[in-house]
């Protein structure tokens, strides 16, 4: 009777209804039972598998070997299937996959043993527990941080990736709020607004700082998600956390350290925000930060956390081998870490000031320039024995260079103030800042009701110094004067310097006698001799004097009028000093107005030439004439050409007064030529500053071009002082002038200080004896002797030696009798105006030789 036939109807009929697939076996392992939900798991019809071996229902890696498993419990009661449940994929007629859970019934009929196979169709849940498998490890494996709240906002889930981030256990953090955990301060009033999202279905995304278990404070990126059952209500809140402390440190410190130095804060409070922000992420590190000042010694920032005891000691200490671990960091310009202050040699003369606060351990980092030089130290103190962490180097490679960033900045700040308040060259204050000083000591005596005395000090010679030894030595110089001014100045008085060789002294609350003294005192220091590079100097000075409150009751008053005062002591002999009056101040108004009268002179004409005439001394013919500036204006009358010259040189006018004069006298040459009077040359005299205009020589040749003259129709006077003039483009201008064949006089020769070398250097064609030798000619042996030397250098020379000044006629003989060349002074002729000396000319008997020498005989007796 066949297997299925031992099945009742009922059996059959139950099996074949069944809502999970069933599969029944015979004793050769064919199939004689199949159900409709075993179709539908396996796809196979039922007259595609009935009867066959069952092999054609497992899968390919099981087909060789199923006949012997099953035969193998068949015959020898091993049971490795029956009764047990498992998950067995089944690999369906088109290829795609399920998965049944088999259960193996052994029923034995007729003595023959048949299988049933209960599956159940367990391919979602399969899939699932797989899904959630491969989500655990996920969530195990991962970096971040994963936690999962309920609808109460309280912990349920925390991964592997949770612990070893912030440091907590599930018995730390499960039912209990995770912001009261891990950011109990951060997040705030910001709570509410999150849950708020939270519950319309939106995902919250943020950053923010989380506390760890052990105090430390990390960044994260926070991603929560909300979960929802099928009736719309919220279960669960899903967050991730990634550490991004790194990224955020940067950022974070970058905006707190910059936004201070960007404020303008002091450096110790953009020093003292880096130190709160090293604690905030760190509470166990104690920072400091020092600088290193020029003196290579530490100075302490910031240390808020510091005994003030303790942060006193750090100031001063001098950067080197065994100097802690902050100076020796410095002095190596390298990290160094003292693990164990109690043993370090490097703590060994530190050790008994820090040991008592109960600090271990020291970890300090220099501080670079840009160029690489240490210019300060971060220092993480610590109360345990520990090295430096992935966090501590963090926060120095962060907070190093905006440390450095603030240290140089500062320090331009206050080069920059150094430069805008002192003078670069002698380091006292500088205009800007002596007038602000000494405005305060103004108040302070106003206050007092005290006296306030400003002196004016101007070197002597400074120039000649400048010009034979060079700038350089000139700056030696100053400098060595500024540092005797600065010593002799107290702690109340203020020092600066105005410009060149001008310095200022304020000096308060003396009276009239220690003033002096205090006066001499200074004069008397600064005249000892100063050793330049292969030149012994003795300074001298000059100083004025003013008084508050007799000569002024502002500053810019009083260090004017002791400015007045100066230059009368200085036209009254070097070396001296000399108090402010009110005529002094009378005489600079009228100085001033004398200025701007000249100017105007200039401008509009109003000055005049006026003609000297030369003889010649051997047969009394006319040699040339002088031009010599007057100027007579209808306030001051007729002013001196020794006062309007020199106030011109002085005032920048000289340039304009030498043009006004060389065109005036080419436009008389010009008409005089045009009239046929004889008169040679006309002589110019020329200021040495004259000669630093390189177009000079173009104004000369374009005067006489324009005149129609030659240039031997005009000679140039100059001084001694043009040789003095180091102004590298003299010597050319006068060379290049001589090039177009116009002659030089030297005038007033023998007062100068330029030795004769000068003559072989320039192309001369006459010398003048200056009129202070003509008035000594007939007192003093000693004045013949001197004239007769510039004659015979001028005729050694090949020279036309012109003696001026000559008023008497015993002077004239004496010159006559040494072989004098040319004669002039008042003796002939007064200077004269043009008409005048036209009408002169007439007069004289310069064309008619035998009054000529009757002329020549009448001055020689």
């Amino acid at each position: 009777m066949p297997a299925k036939e031992h099945l009742s109807n009922l059996f059959v009929q139950t099996l074949e209804q069944a809502m999970d697939g069933v599969v029944v076996i015979d004793s050769r392992n064919n199939i004689i039972l199949y159900n409709k939900a075993a179709e539908n798991l396996w796809g196979f019809s039922h007259d595609e598998v009935m009867g066959k071996n069952v092999k054609i229902l497992v899968p390919d890696n099981i087909k060789p070997n199923h006949d012997k498993y099953v035969n193998a419990n068949r015959e020898t009661g091993v049971n490795k299937i029956v009764g047990m449940s498992r998950d067995i994929e089944i690999v369906r007629k088109d290829g795609s996959i399920k998965w049944g859970s088999f259960s193996i019934s052994k029923v034995e009929v007729d003595g023959k043993i048949l299988y049933t196979a209960f599956v159940k169709d367990v391919t979602e849940m399969v899939v699932q527990r797989k899904r959630i498998e491969m989500l655990s490890l996920v969530t195990d494996k991962t970096d971040n941080a994963i936690f999962i709240t309920d609808s109460q906002w309280n912990v349920v889930y925390i991964n592997k990736g949770f612990s070893n981030i912030l440091g907590y256990q599930e018995a730390d953090i499960l039912g209990r709020s995770p912001i009261s955990v891990i950011s109990p301060v951060a997040y705030g009033n910001k709570v509410a607004a999150i849950r708020a999202s939270l519950q319309k279905g939106e995902a919250v995304k943020l950053e923010a700082p989380a506390l760890t278990k052990d105090g430390r404070e990390v960044w994260c990126s926070v991603m929560a998600n909300p979960v929802f059952n099928d009736a719309g209500e919220l279960t669960n809140i899903v967050t991730v956390m990634s550490e991004i402390t790194a990224t955020k440190l940067h950022e974070v410190l970058h905006a707190n350290i910059l936004g201070a130095i960007a404020k303008d804060k002091p450096l110790e409070v953009i020093m003292e925000v880096a130190c709160r922000e090293i604690s905030r992420v760190d509470n166990s590190i104690i920072p400091a930060i020092l600088r290193v000042d020029e003196e290579q010694r530490l100075q302490l920032l910031a240390a808020p956390a510091l005994p003030l005891d303790y942060r006193k000691t750090l100031s001063g200490i001098r950067i080197g081998e065994g100097a802690a671990s902050s100076g020796t960091a410095a002095y190596r310009q390298q990290a160094v870490l003292a693990a164990d202050i109690a043993s370090d040699p490097l703590w060994a003369d530190y050790k008994d000031r820090i040991l008592p606060l109960g600090i271990k351990s020291c970890w300090s980092s220099p501080i670079k320039s840009k160029g690489g030089e240490a210019i300060g130290v971060i220092a993480f103190y610590r109360k345990e024995h520990q090295e430096p962490s992935e966090i501590d180097q963090l926060l120095i490679s962060v907070l190093s260079p905006l440390c450095g960033l603030a240290i140089e900045r500062e320090k331009q700040r206050q080069d920059i103030r150094h430069l805008a308040y002192y003078d670069s060259l002698t380091k006292l204050p500088n205009r800007s800042l002596l007038h602000a000083e000494a405005e305060h000591a103004l108040r302070a005596v106003e206050a007092a009701q005290q006296t306030l005395a400003v002196l004016f000090l101007d070197m002597d010679r400074f120039k000649q110094i400048n010009d034979s030894a060079g700038h350089p030595a000139g700056d030696l110089f100053l400098q060595k004067v500024a540092a005797r001014i600065s010593q002799k100045c107290a702690d109340s008085d203020i020092a600066g310097r105005l410009s060149g060789d001008e310095f200022v002294v304020i000096t308060k609350y003396k009276t009239q006698a220690k003033l002096n003294n205090y006066i001499e005192e200074l004069k008397q220091c600064i005249a000892e001799p100063v050793q330049l590079p292969g030149l012994k100097v003795s300074p001298s000075v000059s100083i004025g004097v003013s008084t508050y409150p007799d000569d002024g009751r502002d500053i810019g008053t009083l260090i004017h009028r002791a400015d007045m005062a100066m230059y009368q002591a200085k036209t009254s002999g070097k070396g001296r000093f000399a108090f402010f009056s009110h005529e002094l101040n009378q005489l600079a108004q009228e100085r001033q107005e004398l200025e701007i009268e000249l100017q105007k002179a200039i401008e509009n004409g109003d000055l005049e030439l006026a003609y000297q005439p030369q003889i010649n001394m051997k047969d009394g013919s006319l040699y040339g004439v002088e031009a010599l500036a007057r100027w007579y204006h209808p306030k001051f009358g007729s002013v001196s050409p020794g006062k309007f010259i020199p106030l011109a040189e002085e005032c920048g006018l000289i340039g304009d007064l030498s043009n006004w004069a060389l065109r005036s006298a080419c436009q008389q040459m010009a008409i005089w030529r045009n009239k046929g009077v004889a008169i040679l040359s006309i002589s110019v005299n020329l200021s040495p500053i004259n000669f630093h205009n390189m177009d000079l020589c173009n104004v000369i040749m374009s005067e006489l071009d324009s005149h129609n003259l030659k240039a031997s129709d005009i000679t140039l006077e100059l001084t001694e002082g043009v040789f003095l003039d180091t102004n590298p483009n003299t010597m050319k201008v006068l060379h290049d002038i001589h090039q177009q064949g116009v002659g030089f006089s030297i005038d007033d020769f023998g007062t100068g200080y330029s030795g004769l070398s000068y003559l072989r250097r320039i192309p001369i064609k006459e010398l003048k004896l200056d009129k202070s030798f003509v008035n000594e000619l007939e007192q003093s042996a000693t004045g013949r002797a001197l004239s007769k030397a510039v004659l015979q250098i001028g005729e050694s020379l090949n020279l036309d030696v012109v003696a001026e000044g000559i008023e008497h006629q015993g002077q004239y003989k004496i010159l006559k009798n040494q072989g004098y060349h040319v004669a002039q002074g008042f003796l002939f002729s007064k200077p004269l105006n043009s008409v005048e000396i036209e009408a002169w000319m007439h007069n004289i008997p310069v064309n008619k030789p035998q009054e000529s020498e009757s002329l020549i005989s009448d001055l020689e007796s």
